[in-house]
């Protein structure tokens, strides 16, 4: 017995020796190493029976003798060298070629094209509403360079299928203490110290542990073991058919048919996503549609790879449009049985503003039935679809109703006893609703009150965006000065203010507002203005000041008391110092606090100031120039309910 331990223990030692010899070498060679001595002769039959018979001769001691103690777990190296050399340390040195060619490989390989390009039927339906409607799943899979072969994050699943390849760490304690990782060689097997091989490949996660506790158990007693992956091989998948990228794939171990098919850029043009196959060893494992994973969340038949299977995209199946107020417009895939109903549910159903009540079905070829047919959503249940049919949900949450059957609620602010927000009647008028909000204050000033619009204003953006499209133009086709005495210098000064200008005005948006004709001295708002939907009403306090700004010696805004009464607008621009020699004395023009711009072709200097004026004195220009294209309109943006606050700001 004494003979036999002695024996074990310097045959350990030996191996103990060989392995720190092959560490040393290793270290001083500055080149990679195995992960063990004995890891190496996983390949190599002999020493396996010798150590089998060794080990199998101390199995009745075993508390004296521990082979996994003081050993380190080390990852072992993914990439090698595969070059032949007569030198016996150059298969654990890995070279600048065979990581070059390694990486080249990897990047030709996992090179995306870009995704499909569109299909006659999405041609087809483009020319029909005049806009791309793009194929449902053509936007989940993007062109670019992917790495196959990254090791998964996630932990591994009891399901998981041991491969050759894969890296397993046995950490024991009790009678022996160690930890220790081997690989698993290409027979399926890992080879352990005084136990010799054991079988792992084909095992499943959840059963390794008490597959390697039973091997070292018939060696050992007295302890505990826990067993995990710690590194996974990737495997090698073939993706076939109408696929927009076939060919063989290297990916991860815990990748599945879903992952494989996005990883490969999806389905071609004619490709399916709703019927995608599955074999392993020629046998049809499963048929997938991925649509039940992208609209349901449904997994259960999204299978886990394994090496060699082969992934077939077959052809896809009718091609229908589902357009309109749905939640997802796009072109989907139908199989064999569905209905109008199905392929509004794969859509998402109608959206928020869709009608629910029924559908618009456009049948392509011959019908006995000419033009659209409309279908309620029971009708549309038992309707079955046909290749080409395009379905429509129409939008009625969009619709404008008729003044006399809105609900509406109208915001009153400023000067009134009672500001808030009013539901009213249809119909209810602006003097109804001054009576509910209290009345008008003491301070109120009816002649500038704000009144927007809703409906108003987006009339009013769509012209201001035009407007400013052709100032826009103007700058960039017109030169600034037609005086060639302007030197270049000058000329990038005014072009850098002109867009600078521009700028501005395209932050500021119309508000809506509607111009009150009214008599200055007024003591009430307009009374009969019928209200609509979302209007607002803001009576400001009396103004008492009148500015003037542009191009006069001293811009000011003045103040009215009753030492100062209102002048004409002629004296308030002498009050202010007069016009400079650049002045547009002909350009002059005044915004009123209700809104209204008056010229001096108006009479606008011989017009009698008013609380609230706001008096601008352009630059003269030469007749070509974006300055006096910029005057011919601004009057217009004026009249697009842009306030005199935003001139003053955008000129100053």
């Amino acid at each position: 017995m004494t003979n036999n331990k002695t024996a074990k223990r310097g045959c350990w030692l030996s191996k103990v020796s060989l392995t720190s010899l092959v560490v040393a070498v290793g270290l001083v060679g500055s080149a990679p190493f195995n992960l063990a001595a004995a890891q190496t002769r996983n390949d190599s039959s002999s020493d396996s029976s010798s150590d089998s018979s060794s080990s199998s001769s101390s199995s009745s001691d075993s508390s004296s003798y521990n082979p996994y103690a003081g050993n380190a777990s080390q990852k072992p190296y993914s990439v090698s060298s595969s070059s032949d050399s007569s030198d016996s340390n150059s298969s654990n040195l890995l070279t600048m070629q065979a990581l070059l060619a390694a990486r080249e490989g990897a990047g030709s390989e996992n090179e995306l094209r870009k995704p499909a390009d569109p299909s006659q039927f999405q041609r087809y339906v483009e020319r029909l509403l005049g806009y791309e409607i793009k194929r449902f799943g053509d936007t989940l899979v993007l062109p670019g360079n992917r790495d196959f072969a990254t090791p998964a994050e996630a932990s591994v699943p009891p399901s998981y299928v041991i491969q050759p390849g894969d890296t397993v760490t046995i950490n024991l304690a009790g009678s022996m203490e160690g930890s220790v990782e081997r690989k698993v060689d290409t027979n399926g097997r890992i080879f352990l110290e005084g136990v010799g091989p054991v079988t792992v490949a084909g095992v499943r996660q959840g059963d390794l542990r008490d597959v390697i506790a039973r091997a070292i158990g018939t060696q050992f007693r007295g302890f505990t073991v826990s067993v995990t992956l710690s590194e996974l091989r990737g495997i090698r998948v073939f993706v076939t058919g109408f696929a927009n990228n076939p060919g063989a794939f290297s990916v991860g171990s815990l990748s599945t048919l879903a992952n494989a098919v996005f990883q490969a850029g999806g389905p071609a043009t004619g490709g399916s996503w709703r019927d995608i196959k599955l074999y392993r060893n020629n046998q049809l494992i499963k048929d997938f549609d991925l649509l039940t994973l992208m609209r349901g969340g449904n997994r259960i038949d999204d299978e886990l790879l394994q090496n060699g299977d082969v992934l077939f995209i077959p052809a896809a199946g009718p091609q229908v449009a589902v357009i309109g107020a749905v939640n997802d417009e796009a072109i989907y895939e139908a199989r064999a049985g569905e209905s109008l109903a199905d392929l509004l549910a794969d859509a998402g159903g109608a959206n928020t503003v869709g009608d629910t009540s029924r559908l618009v079905l456009y049948r392509t070829g011959t019908e006995a039935v000419a033009g659209p047919q409309i279908f309620s959503l029971a009708e549309a249940a038992s309707v079955s679809i046909r290749p080409g049919d395009i379905i429509q949900v129409l939008a009625t949450g969009t619709l404008q109703q008729p003044t006399a059957q809105q609900k509406v609620l109208v915001r009153i602010e400023g000067e009134v006893q009672k500001p808030g927000i009013y539901y009213v009647a249809p119909g209810t008028q602006s003097q109804d609703v001054i009576a509910m909000a209290g009345g008008l204050t003491p301070r109120a000033y009816p002649f500038a009150t704000k009144f927007t619009r809703q409906s108003i204003m987006l009339q009013q953006q769509d012209a201001y965006k035009e407007a400013l499209e052709q100032l826009q133009f103007a700058l960039a086709a017109t030169p600034l000065s037609a005086d060639p005495s302007v030197n270049n210098g000058d000329r990038d000064d005014q072009v850098t203010a002109a867009k600078a200008v521009l700028a501005q005005l395209k932050e500021s948006k119309p508000d809506g507002r509607i111009i009150l004709q009214m008599d200055p001295n007024a003591q009430q708002v307009p009374t009969s203005i019928t209200l609509e939907n979302n209007d607002a009403i803001y009576v400001p306090p009396k103004q008492n000041t009148i500015g003037v700004f542009g191009a006069v010696y001293r811009p000011a805004s003045f103040l009215l008391d009753d030492a100062h009464k209102p002048e004409r607008i002629g004296d308030y621009i002498d009050m202010a110092g007069g016009t400079q020699r650049v002045a547009d004395r002909g350009g002059i023009f005044v915004v009123r606090a209700n809104g209204q711009v008056i010229s001096k072709k108006n009479g606008a200097l011989n017009a009698h100031a008013l609380p609230g004026d706001v008096i601008f004195v352009p630059v003269k220009t030469q007749p070509n120039t974006f300055w006096a294209k910029f005057q011919s309109v601004v009057g217009g943006l004026f009249g697009l309910g842009l306030s005199a606050a935003t001139l003053v700001a955008v000129t100053q």
